[in-house]
């Protein structure tokens, strides 16, 4: 059981991680439908959790390779290369919000964030407004188009996905649909700047791990490392494939329904 339980787990994150569609939310379902929290103690979900921010990590750095590179050459050779450091100033500094609002809230960690009320609320409001942002802006611009203050308002926009359920990418892609970035950059963007909230997230994780009893976890731990990094590649994979053909559309539809599934077990007592 266990076996399956890890499987399952790194799988959904992977595919849901880099989606418009609310990770949490679908992890909330996953934990209640196979009883995670008999099968593992809080540290063990913990080492499962940094695993697969690993995993996910590895996924959208291989899959945007070629940003990746072009973002370390514009930083480190002094001349030449002013659109991958551009690129990189702009991950920079709409990351530096959510990086600050992170360390504050994780010290902290108010106990309303772990209302599943609240995760559901905003898994439907925040697709909602997903798709007004993705109806009436326009969307012929490039993440290249993007200013520096676009880039840190659409970082402050991203301090939001702290509350569960707004989901870190759906709340990015909106905010740069906002600014009138087409369907897929706003999805290259928002992945970019995934790879330095991931990395931050698994460094948090990865720091409160320090000295803990995982009784013989590390081989599910590396199973979950290469099952969410598949899974992660081929959401990516499918994601921008499908933005480039009908939109934010499906992913709104999806995020709707699932928030009123949700809702609908809270109220009758499916999840408690």
């Amino acid at each position: 059981m266990l076996v399956y339980y890890i499987a399952i787990l790194s799988i959904v994150q992977g595919l849901t991680e880099f989606l418009p569609v609310s990770s949490s939310g679908h992890l909330v379902l996953a934990h209640t439908a196979m009883g995670g929290a008999d099968l593992l103690s809080l540290e063990q979900r913990r080492l499962l959790d940094v695993s697969v921010h690993v995993g996910t990590l590895l996924s959208v750095l291989l899959f945007f390779r070629n940003d990746v590179l072009q973002m370390i050459k514009g930083v480190i050779l002094p001349v030449g290369n002013v659109q991958g450091r551009g690129l990189a100033f702009k991950v920079v500094i709409g990351s530096l919000p959510v990086i600050a609002a992170g360390f504050f809230l994780h010290s902290l960690m108010p106990q309303w964030l772990d209302s599943l009320w609240v995760m559901a609320w905003m898994t439907l409001i925040f697709g909602i407004v997903l798709a007004i942002a993705d109806r009436l802006s326009p969307k012929h611009h490039t993440v290249e188009d993007l200013s520096y203050m676009q880039a840190f308002l659409i970082g402050v926009g991203q301090c939001l996905a702290l509350i569960p359920g707004v989901s870190r990418s759906g709340i990015t892609m909106t905010c740069a649909r906002g600014f009138g970035l087409n369907a897929t950059q706003a999805a290259r963007y928002s992945l970019l700047l995934a790879v330095v909230a991931i990395s931050g997230a698994g460094t948090l994780g990865g720091l409160d791990l320090i000295g803990g009893d995982f009784n013989g976890l590390a081989v599910y731990a590396l199973a979950a490392v290469f099952l969410s990094f598949v899974s992660g590649w081929l959401a990516i994979a499918a994601m921008m494939a499908l933005l480039e053909r009908v939109g934010f559309l499906p992913f709104v539809l999806y995020r709707v329904a699932l928030g009123l599934v949700l809702l609908a077990a809270l109220h009758f007592g499916v999840i408690a």
